[in-house]
């Protein structure tokens, strides 16, 4: 594995002809060793969160992917995956919370997941559109002190990867909230609204750690607002 290497990710906030740049992430092979380690900007110690990403792929109907890993020294405390029969689901310590959704592909699609503990209320959004609500977890804690990363699955902390598992594919716009936002708030988000960042994760300013063959690219994401 390369030594990582620490990337600051910073956008434009100035929109030219109806889009900004983003930085985005590109996983382009299979791989044990590649993968982007996020630093939070505050413990997860969560009760609610939303999770937002945009995400591409062509691996869907091939194998499961993994989008999303938080694992602290003992549990996968969160775990947000594309399953094989592609349905899309997440974990918290143990058996997960399934959904049946439209599966991933190419095109990239703003995908996100919210969960409540006080009520277990569950639920993913692929552009825009909210799933039925499945209960889940109800009275849980996302437990703090663990690491984030993207594109591979830790079967122990940060280790053990299975390049059957990884993602590849294109990741960007990865942002998290320690609250359930509103439906219209994801909605949009979707459309490129200037939505509240997230403050758990900000892909603005959130700190990065490139290991392996991980390409960082500028795409243009539209915005309506630049059109005014």
């Amino acid at each position: 594995m390369s030594p990582a290497v620490t990337l600051f990710l910073m956008v434009v906030s100035t929109a030219l002809a109806g889009s900004v740049p983003i930085k985005t992430l590109v996983f382009p092979t299979e791989s044990c060793t590649s993968f982007a380690e996020m630093i939070p900007q505050k413990p997860l110690n969560l009760t609610a969160f939303t999770l937002c990403m945009r995400v591409a792929t062509e691996l869907s109907g091939q194998r499961e992917i993994i989008l999303f890993a938080y694992r602290t020294g003992n549990y996968d405390e969160l775990n947000v995956w594309h399953e094989l029969d592609g349905r899309l689901s997440f974990y918290m310590v143990g058996d997960p919370v399934l959904f049946k959704a439209p599966k991933l592909g190419a095109l990239q699609t703003h995908l996100c997941v919210t969960w409540d503990s006080t009520s277990g209320l569950a639920a993913f959004f692929l552009d825009g559109k909210r799933s039925l609500s499945k209960i889940y977890r109800k009275g849980h804690t996302v437990s703090p002190g663990g690491r984030v990363i993207l594109g591979q699955d830790p079967d122990f902390y940060l280790g053990d990867f299975d390049k059957h598992q990884n993602f590849v594919g294109e990741i960007c716009d990865v942002n998290m909230w320690d609250v359930v936002l509103a439906d219209s708030v994801i909605q949009g988000m979707f459309a490129g609204e200037r939505e509240p960042r997230g403050n758990v994760f900000d892909w603005e300013s959130t700190e990065l750690r490139i290991n392996g063959d991980v390409e960082v690219a500028t795409r243009e994401l539209y915005t309506p607002e630049a059109d005014v």
